[in-house]
């Protein structure tokens, strides 16, 4: 099989960069629709439709109910056929513009990608995931096609709440650990081929800027400013961890998140609080020596993210909980099997409770 490296056609980011919009994506379309929740609406739906509107296109815009799943999808697919929409805009977090992926290859149209937070690596990525109505993992879309352009304006970045902020780090840090999993194991990525050495080495670079930035990125989000390192982190949350996770592949740790999701304790954790429980988990299942995953929990528990099955809504899972965990996490369909050996369901299930109580020690030590 060859190695495959694809990513979106163009990526803009900067401060204020929405009030732009219309300047990069003229050329993609004539009709518009911009999907957005009811809170991404208030904060950039006139400033986005007067940019595309002073370019010379139609506008419109449709609320975005949350969550995405097939009813969703469908429901504003039939709209944007119904008006003739020949460009779709995703603007919010990761359900919201993998909704718009959806509904951009349904109607076989371009499409810009505007994430609103930089909480995960969806926005750069040619695949949705799909869930049901209510909140459970179901399936990956995968798609022929990257988002024509992606535009993130940190102004709205910096301006969201810190924990999409953080849980963006959490997702890009998963980036290398699965990335460098799939190239020990020859496994393939996430666009169709064998890991390429840029995606490997993007992985890296994420994690490297995340370790370098993220502490200091973290704080000045707290206090909406926008500095270096908010940039330096908003580009590794979004493009470096989604060109190092869809051409270097993933592993154990989305493989985990995707498992945890099956049990409705944890809906109300965001999709990087689940991942870094994954990571963790994953560095447990690897074998890694107890110094570097204490290191991990503690730069972890220094950003504000969760480390223990607690942190995510499962105080006293029980053996049934962890063994549905671990047997959605092991389906023959699901990346953990790119890690460089065999993987069972008991494994993971013992690498959970290993990596829950080695992070409660941590935090109960500092």
């Amino acid at each position: 099989m060859a190695q495959i490296f694809k990513s979106p056609a163009a990526y803009v980011q900067g401060r204020d960069v929405a009030e732009e919009i219309g300047s990069h994506a003229e050329e993609l379309g004539e009709e518009a629709v911009l999907i957005a929740d009811e809170i991404v609406l208030d904060i950039l739906e006139d400033r986005v439709l007067t940019s595309l509107e002073d370019a010379g296109l139609g506008t419109m815009s449709v609320e975005f109910n949350g969550e995405a799943s097939e009813t969703e999808i469908d429901r504003i697919t039939s709209l944007a056929e119904e008006q003739g929409i020949d460009l779709v805009i995703g603007a919010g977090g990761g359900k919201a513009l993998d909704t718009a992926k959806a509904v951009r290859t349904n109607i076989d149209e371009s499409m810009v990608s505007m994430p609103t937070v930089a909480s995960t690596d969806a926005p750069t990525s040619a695949l949705s995931v799909i869930y049901s109505e209510h909140g459970e993992f179901q399936e990956y879309r995968f798609y022929e096609d990257h988002p024509d352009l992606v535009l993130v304006d940190t102004a709205i970045i910096a301006d969201a709440p810190t924990r999409f902020f953080r849980s963006g780090i959490a997702d890009g840090l998963a980036t290398w650990f699965e990335a460098d999993a799939a190239n020990q194991s020859d496994g393939d990525n996430v666009v169709g081929g064998k890991p390429t050495r840029a995606g490997h080495h993007l992985a890296r670079l994420c994690y490297d800027t995340l370790c370098d930035h993220g502490l200091a990125a973290v704080d000045a989000v707290e206090r909406g400013a926008v500095t270096e390192s908010v940039e330096a982190v908003t580009e590794a949350n979004t493009l470096l961890s989604g060109l190092g996770f869809e051409s270097g592949g993933l592993a154990a740790a989305h493989s985990i998140h995707n498992g945890l999701t099956q049990l409705e304790a944890t809906h109300d954790a965001t999709h990087g609080e689940k991942v870094n429980i994954g990571t963790i988990s994953q560095l447990a299942l690897e074998g890694r020596d107890d110094a570097f995953i204490e290191e991990y929990v503690e730069f972890s528990l220094d950003l504000g993210l969760p480390v223990t099955l607690s942190d995510i809504g499962l105080d006293d899972p029980s053996h049934n909980d962890l063994t549905v965990v671990a047997e959605a996490a092991c389906d023959e369909e699901e990346t953990i099997h790119n890690q460089p050996f065999a993987v069972s369901s008991s494994m993971v299930r013992d690498a959970l409770l290993t990596a829950d109580e080695l992070s409660r020690r941590v935090r109960e030590n500092r």
